[in-house]
């Protein structure tokens, strides 16, 4: 039978590695470029014993309970074995050796060093030293002869040589090798090898053939070649028989020929096509030991089996074809373990290789490097191009024959000539996958890890058993279960364990699931699958469980075992996550080319109205990598990673787009350390992963620990101030889209978590206009602002005039205009669609949805308490976004009019002392200015606006008057866009859009002072306020006091210094001597009025009295049908008049 080759395995850092068998072949010992030595129980052992044995280790040896190695402080050190333990030094050279080696019986070691010499020294008695001199280069290798007569020893100068051991004589030599200065500039280090027991053929791997030489005549018997190498061989082994011989190449390639016969029994390409540099035979048994020059470890099964010789015209091929070599990263068994299988059924799946001289850095096997590709066309897939293989270029021939030797069984070596497709390659896809998973071929394996625990699989000799661990052992205690039917795949939430495994031939493929958050007794359930019909893909959710079969099928269940829909997947399943009602699938689309994935990603809301939001989109990845994560974040948001470590994250707030958020490539160390993600956290904003040294993935022990990476936007220039404050501020809105989106489904969530990222936001955006202010980057100070609340505008506003940027505060007030008169449209024509909303449901309380007699209650429940808190004039502090009530048994399932009733507002009331305005403050009295409805997300905050009773009278507007200092325009209701024009500088309540009561003008706001053209009616201009017609009557003993003032501005600011000291009833009394004959109109207030309580009103007034004063310099915005009026204004504003 073929070899089987096993994936392979991460053992050193990149560079030179070197392997070998112990003498009973019971384990496997290595040594590389980071300096330690390991001992491998076999290729799966995930705890291999590291000795440390220098800071580089060149070449090891091991024989008779010692164990040998060329370290890079120049000398050849010895250690026991197994125990580790430094047992002296044997030599020493001025420069390191490059070559270690035991005679037959271990007596002695030989090494060649880069000082061009080679020694053989005895292992009891270092003293006991022989010296050959002659190679005008650093040795490369070496080899006993089993009788111990000669040694040969090769050399960077060209030539090969045999030494009589007695005399330190040379024999022979032969120029063989391409000459070179030094070890790392060779194409290859020559490692020859004495045939076993006689002696009597030395093997020298010269370009692509082996010479093999006749002991004593050192005449050329017979090469031995292929027509599949293509590059340079690398290294020889001899079977511990004497057969057989293996080689391997700078390219990867493993060959094994019948020395007798010289027949090629076997063909095995190295997973990423590194150069192999390692080769060891097991003593006893078929197998062969390999490691590359990128520290990986292999091993080949089954080599040269009796029952699988074949004669020259066969070839040998993985039985494994894992396609892993399309994928990067250094432990290629986890790589493999992700392709799918049935791609190598067929031929044009072609594996691309690394040639010598590309840059290796992203270990990337379809590098980035642009290449050529080609593959054969044919009618018979058996046929090959041997002629273009001879003819075409080194890199065609490369390609070609790892197609060949890797894809295709069974191939005659010589054939006709046929057409060659010289294309896009397709790429093989990527196998399905459980996110927070490792390779199903380990022993010891994570099945999941995720933000709720941990599922572990044990099947080994003593045990099969799965353990289950949960990280807050509130939720469940730890469980250990046996794994009788071999579950493969398994998913862990707070309510359920799920798991599923494979058909077998007896046994169908089985979802078992394990309630352990059911009331009942019953805590499991198993559903077995129709027959042909794997279980590829699992995952629970809040309440329900899905898995995706490979019939394309994705079958949806209940928590307790009721089967729900089936649906058709539009491709084969990738992975798929679970989070409350949310189902993220992500599929295969189509095929790939040239190294990409093809991808699809579904996500839908399975609650009570189920709809699809990105459906059948594609889902992007980085260049030539593959999927390795799926999931959500915490608060509910999918993100995913690829193999390159690019988490994404879908924003919300960009029409479903995937933003990349964070690259863990830039946190590891080393090229060949990765970041294993478990876990993602958008408050605070947090990347749980565990850092794998060497590894795509970490051992199940010791247990790993998890790390803690923050998030960073792929923005342009991020080392200067700007680009760090704009990368801060789209990640804080990217990082609570969240927030709007629970909302939006009724979900429970901390109103303060918004306000506090709202103020983050407009103190980024107000540092950024100061910056460019600085700048003189006027229209960029523009353009931030309309990023800004209607609050922060002012703020800017005021900044740009301090900053004597007139003209720039001029654009600000007219965009602050703008904001308020959009704003005022906005509210108006959602309170009216929420009205008619309310009305419509009313009348059909049961329409689409299913309610229960509690749910129906709820509304009515949270509008009383509304109510009361209104009465108390708390409800001017109502959260803007909707939140469960304390009566909902889950914070997942949604209310009955969470998403028709946006009126519908929770009775949670936050207090706030506002003793002086914040510029930031977001939850606020509905009685303060630009606050309630002036935030960047003001249109949300306004299609959540409560409508309880608003009971708010004129009357007891009077009673507090001295107290609330309300800018409103004394005119009727706004109706249309124009609201804008007399808005601006007026204080709202949060139904700002609505009122049409009388309203006292806020005496101290000079903006209100100056007449305006009204809103609805351009003919009407507004009454005076109180302090108009005080400032009239005085006037005169301001200007009698202050003979100086000649600015009206002046004058007018003395005259509120002075009005502001009068006494609460002499104010009144001038309001209400200003309001004469406006009172009437209070009839024609609107229904829906918000009780204004005294307590709140006077708790403000301070805050009023400083966004009063922030607001004096703030021009109005120009109107085209009073130009005069627009001309006092700005006049006014900037003091020029």
């Amino acid at each position: 039978m073929p070899a089987t080759q096993k994936p392979m395995r991460y053992g050193h850092t990149e560079g030179h590695t070197d392997v070998c068998f112990d003498d009973s072949g019971s384990c496997i010992v290595t040594c590389g470029s980071d300096g330690d030595v390991r001992i491998w129980e076999d290729l799966d052992d995930d705890d291999p014993k590291s000795i440390n044995v220098g800071e580089k280790a060149y070449s090891c040896a091991l024989k008779n309970g010692k164990l040998v190695t060329a370290v890079s402080n120049n000398t050849i050190q010895v250690h026991t074995f197994p125990e580790g333990v430094p047992d002296g030094i044997l030599t020493r050279f001025t420069t390191n050796a490059n070559h270690v080696i035991f005679n037959g019986d271990g007596s002695k070691i030989a090494a060649g060093s880069s000082d061009f010499i080679v020694k053989v020294v005895e292992v009891m008695d270092s003293s006991q030293q022989k010296t050959f001199r002659g190679h005008d280069a650093p040795v490369l290798s070496l080899s006993f002869d089993p009788k111990n007569i000669f040694l040969a020893s090769a050399s960077c100068d060209g030539s090969v040589r045999v030494w009589q051991i007695s005399d330190q004589t040379c024999a022979v030599s032969w120029p063989l090798l391409q000459k070179c200065n030094d070890v790392i500039n060779a194409k290859s280090i020559c490692r020859l090898a004495w045939q076993p027991k006689s002696g009597k053929l030395l093997a020298i791997p010269v370009e692509k053939s082996v010479k093999l030489y006749r002991r004593e005549t050192w005449s050329n018997q017979f090469d031995l070649s292929d027509n599949f190498i293509s590059q340079t061989l690398n290294i020889v082994t001899w079977s511990p028989c004497g057969q057989y011989l293996a080689a391997g190449s700078i390219n990867g390639l493993i060959i094994v020929w019948n020395v007798e016969t010289r027949d090629c029994l076997e063909r095995v390409k190295h997973e990423k096509g590194y150069a192999i540099c390692g080769l060891a035979w097991h003593p006893t048994c078929g197998q062969i030991a390999y490691t590359d020059a990128e520290g990986n470890l292999g091993l080949l099964e089954n080599v040269c089996d009796p029952s699988g010789k074949k004669s020259s015209s066969k070839v040998s091929s993985r039985v494994e074809k894992d396609y892993s070599d399309l994928f990067d990263g250094d432990d290629a068994s986890n790589a493999g373990d992700f392709l799918n299988d049935n791609a190598s059924k067929t031929p044009s799946f072609s594996k691309g290789i690394i040639n010598d001289g590309e840059d290796d850095d992203d270990l990337m096997l379809t590098s980035s490097h642009p290449r050529q590709r080609s593959h054969i066309l044919e009618d018979d897939e058996n046929s090959v191009d041997i002629t273009l293989l001879k003819n075409g270029s080194s890199l065609l021939k490369e390609d070609e024959e790892d197609d060949q030797a890797d894809n295709i069984n069974n191939l005659p070596l010589v054939t006709s000539q046929r057409p060659f497709y010289d294309g896009p390659m397709p790429t093989p896809r990527q196998k399905p996958f459980q996110s927070g998973s490792t390779p199903l071929h380990l022993t010891h394996r994570f099945m999941v890890w995720n933000s709720v625990g941990i599922i572990r699989c044990y099947n080994d000799e003593q045990d099969n058993a799965i353990d289950v661990e949960f990280h807050d052992t509130s939720i469940h205690h730890a469980t250990h279960l046996s794994n009788t039917l071999n579950y493969t795949v398994a998913d862990l939430s707070h309510e359920a364990i799920l798991l599923a495994c494979e058909s077998t031939d007896e046994l169908a493929s089985k979802l078992h699931c394990l309630h352990f958050s059911s009331w009942d007794s019953s805590k499991e359930w198993i559903v077995d699958m129709p027959q042909n019909e794997d279980i590829e893909a699992i995952c629970l959710g809040q309440g329900w469980a899905a898995a995706a079969t490979g019939a394309l099928l994705l079958r949806l269940f209940t928590i307790g075992g009721v089967q729900k829909e089936v649906f058709s997947l539009p491709g084969p399943v990738v992975s798929m996550a679970g989070h409350g009602e949310q189902l993220f699938i992500v599929y295969h689309r189509g095929t790939g080319f040239d190294g990409d994935q093809c991808l699809g990603v579904q996500l839908l809301e399975l609650g009570r109205k189920k709809k699809q939001i990105p459906c059948g989109d594609p889902l992007p990845l980085t260049r030539k990598s593959y999927l390795t994560w799926v999931g959500f974040s915490a608060e509910g948001t999918p993100c995913y990673v690829d193999s390159e470590g690019i988490v994404r994250m879908l924003n919300r707030g960009l029409g479903n787009t995937w933003t990349p958020v964070c690259d863990t490539r830039e946190h590891c160390k080393g090229k060949s350390d990765h970041y294993w993600v478990v876990g993602v956290h958008e408050n605070p904003q947090q990347l749980r992963c565990i850092p794998c040294k060497g590894s795509r993935f970490p051992p199940t022990l010791p247990r790993p620990a998890v790390a803690i990476l923050s998030f960073k936007l792929p923005y342009c220039q991020i080392a200067t101030e700007k680009g760090q404050m704009e990368e801060q501020y789209w990640r804080s809105v990217m990082f609570h889209n969240y927030l709007d989106y629970l909302a939006k489904n009724g979900y429970e969530y901390e109103e303060s978590t918004k306000d506090q990222a709202i103020r983050e936001q407009q103190e980024l955006l107000m540092k950024m206009l100061a910056l460019s202010c600085k700048l003189e980057r006027e229209f960029r100070c523009v353009e931030l602002a309309d990023l800004m609340t209607q609050n922060a505008v002012n703020l800017a506003i005021k900044y740009a005039s301090r900053s004597r940027k007139l003209t720039l505060a001029q654009r600000l007030s007219e965009l602050a205009m703008e904001k308020a008169a959009e704003l005022a449209v906005t509210q108006e024509e959602e309170e009216e669609e929420e009205e008619e909303e309310e009305e419509g449901f009313r009348k059909k309380p049961n329409a689409g949805y299913y309610n229960t007699a509690s749910e129906w209650s709820q509304p009515r429940l949270r509008n009383q308490v509304e109510e009361d808190a209104e009465d108390s004039g708390e409800a001017d502090e109502v959260e803007e976004k909707p939140e469960i009530h304390k009566h909902r048994q889950n914070s997942f399932s949604k209310s009955a009019n969470s998403s028709d009733m946006p009126p519908v507002k929770s009775g949670t009331v936050i207090s706030s002392n506002q003793g002086q305005a914040n510029p930031f403050k977001v939850s606020v009295s509905s009685k303060e200015p630009a606050t309630s409805v002036n935030t960047a997300r003001s249109t949300n905050i306004l299609d959540n606006m409560n409508k309880s009773s608003r009971k708010s009278t004129a009357l007891n507007r009077a009673a507090s008057n001295d107290k609330s200092p309300v800018i409103k325009p004394l005119i009727p209701k706004p109706k249309s866009k124009q609201a804008s024009a007399a808005s601006y500088f007026q204080k709202r309540t949060s139904q700002a859009g609505k009122t049409d009561e009388v309203k006292e003008e806020n005496p101290k706001n000079l903006s209100s002072e100056t007449p305006a053209v009204s809103p609805q009616n351009t003919e009407n201009q507004r009454p005076k306020t109180g302090f108009q017609m005080w400032l009239e009557e005085n006037r005169s003993n301001i200007l009698s006091d202050n003979p100086d003032f000649s600015d009206e501005a002046d004058i007018i600011k003395e005259g509120m210094l002075r009005f502001r000291v009068l006494s609460a009833e002499e104010r009144k009394a001038w309001t209400d001597k200003a309001k004469g004959g406006t009172a009437s109109d209070g009839a024609e207030t609107k229904k829906r009025k918000r009780l204004i309580d005294e307590n709140n009103e006077t708790e403000r007034t301070e805050s009023q009295k400083e966004e009063t004063k922030e607001n004096l310099n703030l021009p109005k915005k120009r109107k085209p049908l009073d130009l005069s009026t627009n001309q006092k204004l700005s006049a006014f504003a900037f003091k020029q008049e």
